[in-house]
């Protein structure tokens, strides 16, 4: 039986690896590594010193990098400092024209700096009082999803996705985004596989056609 495919999966900003949680692939082809946020040493840790503090988790030669979001941007970073099969990113960004004019206007204006990650970072887990149970559905998901509220990482994060100057396209990267993404809009994606009716969030509500996505590159 020929080898695995060894997979290292990066979360978008702020997400657990749980957001992959809907991705299923065949076990005696792939094997699966998740990745996690690590806490910036203090928000002027450049991305370069970031990234490879990272680098020093992945264990398995020449590996298939996928990210999603700002987990996209981060394993292109990585992908300068070891072998790698292949690139994947999922609803994120390949190079400075793919960015949108909104995202550009903050940059430019340094308005991230209002971003209120403070309060973000102190918000209390609303799951367990007496809301409709919609809400309370709604907020547990974001309680397991979304559980990287370090100050510090907030404001570095937000920084660095806005300020992001990539060198040079990667080789070997293939990116998938959706149709319907807010954040990053499919007006200003090139060279991409499209999902129809996917969000920004659709690793988490499109799992199954990622997947299948995903087998199919292989």
């Amino acid at each position: 039986m020929p080898n695995k495919k060894q997979l290292y999966l990066m979360p978008g900003l702020a997400a657990s690896s749980k957001i992959f949680d809907y991705i299923k692939l065949p076990q005696e082809k792939f094997e699966l590594h998740f990745l996690e946020w690590i806490i910036p040493e203090s928000f002027d840790e450049s991305l370069e010193h970031y990234t490879k503090r990272l680098v020093e988790k992945i264990t398995e030669p020449n590996p298939v990098l996928i990210g999603v979001s700002f987990g996209g941007i981060l394993v292109q970073e990585m992908s300068k400092y070891i072998p790698t099969e292949k690139i994947i990113i999922i609803s994120s960004i390949k190079d400075k024209n793919e960015i949108p004019k909104r995202l550009k206007f903050l940059q430019k204006l340094k308005l991230y700096k209002f971003f209120p990650s403070k309060k973000i970072a102190h918000t209390v887990d609303f799951s367990k009082y007496n809301f409709t149970k919609s809400i309370q559905k709604k907020t547990a998901l974001y309680n397991k999803f979304f559980n990287v509220r370090d100050e510090q990482y907030l404001d570095w994060a937000i920084f660095h996705v806005l300020n992001w100057k990539p060198d040079q396209p990667c080789k070997n990267l293939v990116h998938i985004h959706g149709t319907d993404d807010s954040i990053f809009p499919i007006k200003h994606i090139k060279n991409c596989i499209k999902i129809e009716g996917g969000t920004h969030a659709m690793i988490i509500n499109k799992g199954r056609e990622i997947s299948s996505i995903l087998q199919e590159i292989f």
